[in-house]
């Protein structure tokens, strides 16, 4: 069972009564949690070949009406968004170095049913390994504040090693690409492959390609009659992840409710482009 769908699973003991009522907001909470699984994708620092750290305080930004909804609700629900992220941290094999924290906070800038997540390692005395006891940190300095906080202050940093960990890591840059054998776009282990669609309205057209353009014009691989969609509005490229990139639309795309110019997609992404809603979905096969 997926970690999205355990974390489901667990908000079905709280939503309900008064609960329920801080969910009528566009904000759901399984779309800040899938939020979260991408910070954590995105902000991966490869320490050596058998570690991983990922960022373990989250804060996530809410417009003033859905900040006002969750916010007598906040220990609560940020208790389970951190379950999330350890279960999600385990079955990714990631590490953090301190406890993880999930903090909201209210931004005048956004409008209702928008959000965005913000994210930072902050290391402890002992570096916690997901889903087990604590252990001890490793030999290199602590990495600095992440996007949108100032760098963490150490009053006696430990020693940097002699040389680079291999795949890089905390005061070494990152390699340039993953290190992972090469495979074709949408191989899966074992031979397999995945197989990559969108649904729009009820319609679904198949990805046969590594690009498919969604646009207002005929040209476009999908074409969207929709008067807030561009000409050419945006292009999603297969593969592990999948990925959408904003070409330039004048209005933008908003993925799983947060304003983007490009975003990793998961299996039920919504990807609204004007006033339409598109459903990313893929499964092996």
């Amino acid at each position: 069972m997926g970690v999205l769908k355990k974390f489901e699973q667990r908000l079905e003991g709280l939503v309900n009564g008064t609960f329920a009522k801080v969910f009528k907001s566009e904000v759901q909470p399984v779309e800040i949690a899938g939020a979260l699984q991408r910070e954590c994708d995105n902000n991966a620092t490869i320490w050596n070949r058998d570690r991983t750290v990922v960022p373990n305080d989250f804060i996530v930004e809410l417009s003033t009406p859905d900040f006002e909804r969750l916010s007598p609700y906040s220990g609560q629900l940020g208790d389970e968004l951190a379950g999330m992220v350890r279960d999600y941290a385990k079955q990714q094999r990631y590490t953090f170095m301190g406890p993880i924290k999930v903090h909201l906070e209210k931004a005048d800038d956004l409008d209702t049913g928008l959000y965005r997540v913000r994210s930072r390692t902050l290391a402890s005395s002992t570096s916690q390994a997901p889903g087990g006891p604590a252990a001890a940190p490793p030999a290199a300095g602590q990495r600095p504040g992440g996007y949108g906080y100032p760098p963490q202050p150490a009053s006696a940093p430990p020693p940097m090693p002699s040389a680079p960990p291999p795949g890089g890591g905390y005061g070494y840059p990152p390699p340039a690409a993953p290190q992972r054998p090469a495979a074709a776009p949408g191989a899966m282990p074992g031979g397999s492959r995945t197989r990559h669609w969108i649904e729009i309205n009820g319609t679904r057209h198949q990805i046969s390609r590594a690009t498919l353009v969604l646009g207002r014009s005929t040209e476009a691989d999908v074409r969207i009659d929709d008067p807030g969609v561009s000409r050419r509005h945006c292009e999603i490229r297969t593969g592990t992840p999948s990925t959408i990139q904003d070409l330039g639309s004048t209005n933008g795309i908003v993925v799983d409710g947060q304003h983007t110019t490009r975003a990793t997609l998961r299996d039920g992404s919504r990807i609204v482009v004007g006033s339409t809603t598109v459903i990313y979905r893929q499964a092996e096969g």
